[in-house]
């Protein structure tokens, strides 16, 4: 009696491990979506409110992240009826588990259809330098992946900043600071802070685009907010804490708002996954940010 039951709880067990690895591995990666919202009150924030919706981290390829699902994607964010649109970079995959290559010149007529009164706007991530062999040889531009969003009417901003006038403010968007691979887990970053700030001539408050969150400790008080992806919130979260976080400062900018000497950020989860299609705590999301006084 003693050993059915104890049989019992054991294939109980196994059960459940194959479940819950079943939706690690797939279903959470694959399926699910989020609108995750952050409420940004800033006290000398001069102009009207503004509603930014962010996609970040597509890394595209079948079965988790195919064009199905970036369409569906993209009727969700045009319901949230946002005044302004930033993708984050990294369209190129993440992982070698996918079925079938989703190519950025089949992407971006999809996100092209993305729509917002203050425009869409892109930078690259790190995959989408590191996927352009013939940028990597260069060692510079241009970036395959750029040229197919301009191509579709998505400006991409590197190392640039323009005046949003009818919202009042600067967007600016800083190249990525690991672009160029100079062998095992070194590489050489295009990113121009200084460049990107002097572009920018009146005192009117600067939304910030930056893949990697690792660029914020660097921001001016003028950029009111810095938009980052990349980390994926570590793409396993437990309580809170990623046991694995692509960044120099770990946990400290690994998800969500943070806010550091009269300067915020907002990092996404993300869409997809790297290394392997492994969601645990970080539902994939859609990030919108209400920005105001």
């Amino acid at each position: 009696m003693k050993r059915r039951k104890l049989l019992k709880g054991l294939l109980a067990r196994k059960r459940a491990g194959l479940f819950r690895a079943g939706y690690e591995f797939f279903l959470e990666p694959s399926l699910s979506l989020r609108v995750r919202k952050w409420h940004v009150r800033r006290e000398d924030w001069p102009v009207p409110p503004l509603r930014i919706a962010v996609v970040s981290d597509l890394h595209a390829g079948e079965p988790f992240v195919g064009l199905k699902r970036i369409e569906r994607i993209v009727r969700r964010t045009n319901a949230i009826a946002p005044d302004l649109v930033l993708l984050l970079g990294d369209f190129a995959r993440g992982h070698k588990f996918e079925t079938r290559e989703v190519k950025i010149d089949d992407i971006a007529p999809v996100l092209a259809q993305l729509e917002a009164p203050q425009g869409v706007y892109a930078v690259l991530g790190n995959h989408d330098w590191w996927a352009d062999r013939a940028a990597q040889r260069r060692k510079s531009g241009p970036n395959i992946y750029g040229e197919a969003l301009e191509r579709n009417g998505i400006p991409v901003l590197s190392n640039s900043a323009l005046k949003l006038q009818s919202a009042g403010i600067w967007l600016a968007g800083l190249e990525v600071q690991r672009a160029i691979l100079r062998g095992l887990r070194r590489c050489h970053g295009l990113d121009d802070l200084p460049a990107t700030l002097a572009q920018i001539t009146d005192d009117a408050p600067v939304v910030m685009m930056a893949h990697e969150p690792d660029a914020f400790p660097e921001m001016p008080k003028q950029v009111a907010l810095t938009l980052s992806g990349h980390t994926h919130g570590g793409q396993i979260r437990v309580f809170g804490w990623a046991p694995f976080v692509p960044s120099r400062f770990g946990n400290q900018y690994a998800y969500g708002h943070v806010r550091e000497n009269g300067r915020d950020l907002v990092v996404s989860g993300g869409i997809g996954c790297s290394i392997l299609p492994v969601r645990l705590g970080v539902v994939p999301e859609i990030t919108v940010i209400e920005l105001s006084a």
